[in-house]
């Protein structure tokens, strides 16, 4: 491989992919801080010099940097701390100034403004979800057998691997799904099974294994199993209507969001390996195979990396959006802001939180991901 088809084949789409994600993350603060009458100077994808830009007619400095791994919005007082004497005797804004300034907004209104960036990334994957389910379509599993499970109730009534459920007690079984609500109603019922093997319906009569759960209030709920694994390469795409593929999309959002917390709730006590996640390496090698599958596989990789980059960006941690939104939570407490000396250790130790998190990350990728420490010692050995 040439060193243009590596850089386009594994580069390109990586940069592609963050760089998305970044300019919708600051757009969210851009548009709501343009919305709070803040003044905004500069609006970079990406750090260091610039390459390419423009001012716009409200004065912001629209440009492409450098180094394309990240990005910012620069906005008029940003740095001017509120309360901070020194810093506002240095500066001496006037009041036309002081209208502009974001350091001079309300705290509710900064809060909005941070809290915009995570919250359009949010958006933003619900709208490829619902663009992908009105447009691709949603995937549905077929009702095919897959697998069938040893001494269960299928294999006591002849199912086969490659069957496809046609039928039960003659109700018609249109995806795997419903194949589910049947026989979880119908525990120890004797059914009547239509199946399509070889060409040919054959008919089976099979009796769901009674499962009982613990639904958590003190009663038990009695569920039918029959023990059939479902052919997850037996999909098809069914298109939504633009109403259900909004509240499906919301609820994957919501759902996938659930299961990211409850992943690093594991990783913290312990039930699950830290070595697991990934870092910038890992993200780029799976852009690279991701955009290979076509447009839209990218597009579903793209809205879960935005989910992540949106939770990530809520965590607590000054430097990020969340540790800034705790400042304003204490803000609108004690009625005044935090001392400047307390926001600055505060940052300094959320740059060095990160700078930490991100070292963890790449070495995660570099031993466990891409194995680079045993491919070494293969070269030496």
């Amino acid at each position: 491989m040439d060193l243009i088809s590596l850089v386009w084949d594994n580069v390109v789409p990586f940069l592609f992919v963050l760089s998305v994600l970044v300019f919708v993350h600051e757009l969210g603060h851009y548009w709501v801080a343009r919305r709070a009458g803040v003044r905004i100077e500069v609006f970079s994808i990406g750090f260091g010099p610039e390459i390419y830009g423009r001012t716009d007619k409200a004065g912001t400095r629209w440009k492409f940097s450098a180094v394309p791994l990240g990005g910012y919005v620069k906005m008029f007082g940003e740095s001017d701390a509120p309360g901070d004497e020194e810093g506002a005797q240095a500066r001496r804004l006037t009041d036309e100034e002081k209208k502009v300034s974001f350091a001079h907004k309300r705290v509710s209104q900064r809060a909005a403004v941070v809290a915009a960036g995570p919250l359009a990334n949010f958006l933003f994957a619900i709208v490829l979800f619902v663009v992908m389910f009105s447009i691709v379509g949603s995937p549905r599993l077929l009702p095919m057998v897959g697998e069938v499970q040893p001494e269960s109730a299928a294999e006591q009534a002849g199912f086969l691997p490659g069957d496809r459920i046609l039928s039960i007690d003659g109700h018609e079984i249109e995806w795997f799904s419903d194949l589910r609500a049947e026989i979880a109603g119908k525990p120890g019922v004797t059914l009547d099974v239509v199946v399509l093997r070889d060409g040919r319906e054959e008919a089976l009569r099979a009796t769901p294994t009674v499962h009982t759960e613990d639904m958590g209030d003190g009663t038990v709920q009695r569920i039918g199993q029959l023990g059939v694994v479902a052919d997850t390469s037996q999909v098809e795409h069914v298109r939504e209507n633009p109403g259900t593929a909004v509240l499906k999309s919301v609820d994957i959002t919501i759902g996938m969001s659930a299961q990211i917390l409850d992943y690093l709730g594991q990783i913290i006590v312990g039930k699950r390996s830290a070595e697991e996640v990934g870092g910038p390496l890992r993200i780029a090698q799976m852009s690279a195979e991701v955009a290979q599958g076509g447009f839209v596989n990218l597009m579903n990789f793209m809205a879960v990396l935005s989910i992540n980059l949106g939770l990530l960006n809520l965590f607590p941690i000054p430097m990020l959006d969340g540790g800034h939104l705790v400042f304003y939570i204490a803000e609108a407490i004690r009625g005044r802001p935090l001392t400047p000396r307390i926001q600055e250790y505060g940052f300094r130790f959320g740059m060095i939180l990160v700078f930490l998190l991100m070292i963890f990350a790449t070495w995660n990728d570099l031993v466990y991901h891409f194995k680079v420490f045993e491919f070494l010692k293969g070269l030496i050995t």
